[in-house]
């Protein structure tokens, strides 16, 4: 199966996530584990060398059969439980010791005891030189005296101890993958759900461009193609100098929506057949200013100021309103006016017949530096004639299947 790129990087992301919690959950399961298996042993033993101690007269007496009695009861212990059994008074004096021959080898191994503190059994994990592991056990006697018992753990008990951690820690892991891959189809599917209502909101905006991109070419008498080649051409030009995701929505946007302004011109002037006198013209040019208006605050629509604001300056600096010169015009500015003189001149229109590919391109590269900024020029100039091919003979419905298609693109929608 091919993964979309945002169920790709979901798949990694989750696959990475639920690994790290695999390879921190698995040793803390395994530590867990072991040590409650470590406790339930030392529990199990203090429990049953209390039981076993229970049935000795107490070991703090003065009279000489509390130490028979208590080398009795460490005799008792050694050999089943432990390896090493010493009981204590409750003035750390020891009473009695008894041994196994493990015991006595393993005895000078061991580090100094300690008193337990309290009324609670205590245990130490010793690892021997040779190897084996020992548990050393500390009982608080009802006297107030203490028991003190080894156990050289066997190899079966502590390969138990292992496993039973292993399968903890296995456990632990396997519980975060499996969460992981169970997750993941959720995170699709909302994705999905996600990809479908940015979809219908794109459809919204796109919509809503083309109503008012329809609107001004009504009230202009044009068809409305110009709207969309000249967006789709600028969009191909900016797509070869970097042009990404915000900057070319906001670019595409601003080229459909370029001569917006013009809906608050009068008709007498925008419809006047002959040329404009001053007057006129001064009143035709305010169609940026109005078209600034209309585009502000409009959200999605908003990034097309840059081009509505820019789009009739000029390289030299003799374009209107503001007389920006050079890259004080915004790029997309600059790159929207070379789309525009280009479908222009490539049009055919009430009032005039289209010029040939090679009529076009000589007058673009002459006004290059001065009403055009050279490096768009120099781009444009290697995809011109593939452009100029591809838009011949297109209608306005194979003009908005290509522009919808761009959008998506730059949309990742």
């Amino acid at each position: 199966m091919i993964l979309n790129p945002f169920n790709r990087r979901a798949a990694l992301r989750i696959a990475g996530v639920s690994l790290l919690l695999a390879g921190l959950a698995s040793p803390l399961a395994w530590y867990v584990a072991r040590e409650s298996a470590e406790e339930t042993t030392v529990a199990l033993a203090a429990e049953e060398s209390r039981r076993l101690l229970q049935h000795f007269a107490a070991f703090d007496r003065a009279d000489p059969a509390a130490a028979a009695h208590a080398a009795e009861a460490a005799q008792a212990i050694v050999g089943g439980l432990f390896d090493i059994a010493e009981i204590y008074d409750a003035a750390g004096n020891k009473r009695a010791e008894a041994a196994t021959a493990v015991g006595e080898a393993i005895e000078a191994l061991l580090p100094p005891h300690h008193r337990p503190a309290g009324e609670t059994p205590d245990y130490l994990g010793i690892n021997l030189p040779d190897g084996r592991w020992a548990l050393r056990v500390m009982v608080p006697l009802a006297d107030a005296g203490y028991f003190e018992g080894v156990r050289v753990v066997p190899d079966w008990q502590r390969q138990q101890i292992r496993n039973s951690a292993l399968a903890a820690a296995l456990l632990a892991a396997l519980a975060a993958l499996l969460c992981g891959a169970a997750i993941y189809p959720v995170v699709v599917y909302l994705s999905r759900e996600n990809e479908q209502k940015a979809r219908e909101v794109l459809d919204s905006h796109i919509a809503m461009m083309e109503a008012l991109g329809r609107a001004i070419a009504k009230r202009d008498s044009d068809t409305g193609a110009h709207n969309y080649r000249v967006a789709w051409i600028a969009a191909r030009i900016a797509e070869r100098m970097g042009f990404r995701q915000g900057a070319m929505q906001a670019l595409i946007a601003g080229s459909f929506l370029h001569d917006v302004g013009k809906i608050g011109i009068p008709d007498a002037i925008l419809l006047k057949p002959g040329k404009l006198d001053a007057e006129e013209f001064e009143i035709m040019r305010t169609h940026v200013a109005q078209g600034e208006d209309i585009v502000h605050g409009m959200g999605w629509l908003d990034g097309a100021h840059a081009v509505v604001a820019g789009h009739h300056e000029k390289w030299d600096g003799s374009g209107y309103p503001r007389r920006l010169a050079g890259e004080e015009i915004p790029l997309a500015a600059r790159i929207f006016a070379v789309a525009d003189v280009f479908d222009a001149l490539c049009s055919r229109r009430p009032y005039k017949e289209p010029l040939s590919f090679a009529a076009a391109m000589e007058i673009l590269e002459r006004d290059s530096g001065s009403h055009f900024d050279p490096a768009v020029i120099a781009v444009f100039r290697g995809m011109a004639q593939d452009i100029h091919e591809q838009l011949a003979g297109c209608g306005e419905s194979e003009l908005r299947r290509l522009l919808t298609v761009c959008v998506r693109r730059h949309f990742e929608v």
